[in-house]
């Protein structure tokens, strides 16, 4: 019988995910995050799960970044994390928002220094000249901020995914593989459907 709280049965899932990890080199958080711009192309890219509970699930970037650009022209985006050593996959889709101001403060400076270092020269998705040229700029400002906070970047912060749809898949033998889906009702509840393979 499944979890009627999809966010109960992600929780559940990740968990285990991150207890039976392979090996140093796997991180359970990552994300494949797809979006689309008003006209409908769409690209994808891979981003790091950094929080989640039944408010939705939380990514950081910058807001000036191609994602960013799409997500203010169509805030609706899909999520995919894949486990392959458990051979599961979660599809999560919904509307995206930004965190409060607030929020994406206190998750950057709970960041290493040097990763607010490079949040902070990083303009993320724009042409830059050369790799010496980033990490020029990089050491100019490592050496300015010397003995100071790093301030958080305008354009760096938080965005929030709230789902309306949750598949959660594992593979069994012979392609028969389990998909549930969870469709969020007008009135907030969850509908479970199981979806053929």
């Amino acid at each position: 019988m499944p979890n009627p709280n999809p966010i109960r049965h992600f929780s559940t899932w990740f968990r285990t995910a991150a207890r039976r990890s392979p090996g140093t080199w796997f991180d359970p958080t990552a994300m494949t995050l797809a979006t689309a711009n008003k006209a409908g192309k769409v690209t994808a890219r891979v981003v790091l799960l950094k929080k989640f509970g039944p408010q939705g699930f939380t990514f950081y970037t910058n807001y000036a970044s191609n994602k960013g650009g799409q997500l203010s022209e169509n805030p609706r985006a899909a999520l995919v994390l894949y486990w392959p050593h458990l051979r599961r996959q979660v599809r999560i889709e919904g509307t995206v928002r930004p965190i409060s101001r607030e929020e994406s403060r206190k998750y950057f400076e709970a960041r290493p220094r040097l990763s607010q270092i490079a949040a902070s020269v990083s303009k993320q998705s724009a042409v830059i000249p050369t790799r010496k040229f980033l990490t020029e700029q990089f050491k100019r400002l490592k050496k300015t901020l010397a003995g100071e906070a790093v301030p958080l970047p305008e354009t760096w912060g938080g965005y929030r995914l709230v789902p309306d749809s949750m598949e959660f898949w594992q593979h069994r033998e012979n392609r028969l593989h389990d998909r549930l889906r969870y469709r969020k009702e007008k009135s907030g509840k969850w509908t479970v459907e199981r979806l053929a393979p």
